[in-house]
């Protein structure tokens, strides 16, 4: 598909609210009774075998190398309770993740593990500082079966993902133990990522679960607008195909290997209307259902496929969304960094080598952290700590508080926009502002000590989680007229339906008009640096990190500025600024998040 005709096609999707009884099956729509064989009965009187067999789905999605526990609002879910209030709930950390997918396997003889995508890539410390081999390590452990490619897959490149799933040392960093790496135990699968010299995908397209007579496919895809979000380094050489078309595709050649029962592995989501795990998504009332681009995804999927299983969005949901033959098929996505975990029964037919749609429940469950850590993931975590611990529980700064992402403008977003902004002008004391891409925020800085530091002090391991990708730190030249255009597109083009706000350093303002639509939204007249007017004809000189540089996120009119130069990676920026700026008598305090005006 060439670029003209795929952004036709992007045109042609529709990512409205589906809202409605008539846009969304309802759970009753699922409800319909199977015989009562349909329960999990291997065999009957006179070895009898059960025409139906219950298949047990469990599956997850972003993990991120998050192996400890996260914090902050990282490692919390609402829980919607029954009256209507919503209470929050600590959860996640492969210790508990590992314990709860092993009670939920308990009596299940039929059950298989799968993941939606980003298992490593954004990494804390612990896993990050070894090229996520203590992640594939964890998930070997976790006995996932199989899992999709994410667009963090490729952050290091697709020979790194090779070795990620082949096994071997690291080419510049080599082994870490006396034991060489021996890659995933699970299939990566990369249906629609394919090699531009060969024209064939780099890892296989799909893969086939079998336990005795019953047999189910997997096809596992990215989304297709990976190129955008990933460093242009990272997909070199690789092609991405429209995700509708390789499914459908792939399904057609199980079909032909008599598969009937498949799964699509999908690294693209959707925006459900609640933020609580457990909202009924299928309750057919006013504000019910899930947005975004899974919407349209799922409504083209050929009726072959049985169930979704989604991420990338960090969302949680277990909805229904109808097929293009309009019967209900589950989509589901278990939000982020181990924090939930989705239980779904695929209800077998052994006369049609389908699954009775009729019969499919999903929901999402809470890796809580109130049952037995699993002894083999502590001991995991011991072993990669040790080893990161001189360099991770060094201390780079000091806060007075926690220093929060959250929000259309963050703190912690400022703070960092601050930092770049005083390293630039250490390049080049002429550099006026800088910019940051919300997505490359990771995690909030807590003042409570996640270890034996003490509190308010932040570790370099910290640090890591907050900014964990290794992106230079880069100046380059826009025009005013160009740096309009770049606030612009935090709410047009392919950020229109859902923005990218850029955070933005000391002395820029502007006024974000939500009450408008599309490029309108941000305020011409408004933006103004140190207090004076953007000059259309005038050159500024702005410090951002290469992906941006490079025209990530949406933001091509950063990808057309002028005399670049190029710096030192973006953690060390950060730690810089905080050595520089904080002591522990005198740490930084949250910065007030007050440069972007919004009117709603």
């Amino acid at each position: 598909m060439s670029a003209t005709s795929h952004q036709q096609h992007r045109r042609r999707r529709t990512y409205a609210l589906v809202a409605t009884a008539a846009g969304l099956a309802t759970a009753g729509a699922l409800a319909a009774a199977l015989p009562a064989t349909a329960s999990p009965a291997p065999s009957g009187k006179g070895g009898h075998t059960s025409r139906y067999q219950d298949v047990q789905l469990l599956s997850f999605n972003d993990l991120h190398g998050n192996l400890e526990p996260p914090s902050g609002s990282s490692g919390r879910v609402t829980e919607l309770q029954a009256d209507g209030t919503t209470k929050t709930i600590d959860a996640g950390g492969v210790e508990y993740l590992a314990t709860h997918l092993r009670q939920a396997r308990e009596g299940n003889a039929y059950s298989v593990t799968a993941a939606g995508g980003d298992m490593v890539g954004a990494s804390p410390l612990i896993s990050g500082l070894f090229h996520d081999e203590p992640t594939v390590e964890a998930l070997n452990k976790l006995k996932l079966d199989v899992t999709s490619v994410g667009n963090h897959e490729f952050d290091e490149g697709s020979k790194e993902l090779a070795r990620l799933q082949n096994g071997g040392c690291h080419p510049t960093d080599g082994c870490y133990s006396d034991k060489k790496f021996k890659g995933a135990d699970f299939p990566y699968l990369a249906a629609n990522v394919l090699s531009e010299k060969s024209g064939k995908p780099i890892l296989k397209p799909y893969w086939v679960w079998k336990k005795k007579d019953v047999k189910i496919g997997f096809i596992g895809v990215t989304l297709e607008g990976t190129p955008g979000v990933v460093s242009a380094e990272g997909v070199k050489g690789l092609k991405f195909k429209d995700e509708v078309e390789t499914i459908n595709k792939y399904a057609k050649e199980l079909q032909r290997q008599g598969v009937k029962s498949i799964v699509a592995l999908i690294h693209e989501g959707g925006f459900p209307a609640s933020t609580s795990y457990n909202y009924d998504c299928d309750s057919g009332s006013a504000g019910s259902g899930v947005s975004g681009p899974i919407v349209d995804i799922a409504k083209n999927i050929t009726p072959a496929v049985d169930a979704l299983v989604t991420g990338h969005t960090h969302n949680a949901y277990a909805c229904t969304i109808p097929d293009p033959s309009g019967k209900p098929r589950t989509v589901t996505s278990a939000s982020s960094f181990g924090r939930l975990y989705t239980d779904t029964t695929l209800t077998y037919d052994r006369r049609t080598g389908d699954i009775a749609r009729t019969s499919v429940k999903s929901a999402n469950h809470v890796v809580t952290r109130d049952v037995a850590k699993a002894p083999d993931m502590t001991a995991l975590i011991s072993k990669w700590n040790t080893l990161a611990a001189p360099i991770g529980n060094r201390p780079i700064g000091y806060i007075s508080a926690d220093i929060v992402k959250d929000g259309t403008e963050s703190p912690l977003g400022d703070l960092i926009a601050d930092a770049q902004l005083a390293y630039g002008k250490e390049l080049d004391p002429e550099t006026d502002l800088a910019l940051m891409n919300p997505g490359g925020i990771r995690a909030p800085l807590t003042y409570a000590a996640q270890g034996a530091e003490g509190d308010g002090v932040v570790t370099y391991a910290e640090g890591f989680t907050v900014q964990p990708f290794s992106n230079t730190v880069n100046l380059q030249d826009l025009t005013g007229a160009q740096l309009v255009q770049v606030l612009k597109e935090q709410v047009s083009g392919t950020n229109a339906a859902s923005p990218k706000i850029l955070q933005i350093s000391a002395g820029l303002t502007y006024t974000l008009d939500l009450t408008k639509s599309g490029a309108d939204r941000v305020v011409t007249d408004s933006i103004k640096l140190n207090g004076a007017p953007i000059d259309p004809a005038a050159t500024y000189r702005v410090a951002m990190n290469n992906f941006l540089a490079g025209g990530g996120d949406g933001f091509t009119t950063l990808g057309q500025g002028t005399n670049p130069l190029v710096g030192t990676d973006d953690l060390t920026v950060l730690q810089k600024y905080l050595t520089a700026n904080s002591t522990p008598t005198s740490p930084i305090a949250p910065p007030a998040a007050d440069r972007i005006t919004v009117v709603q």
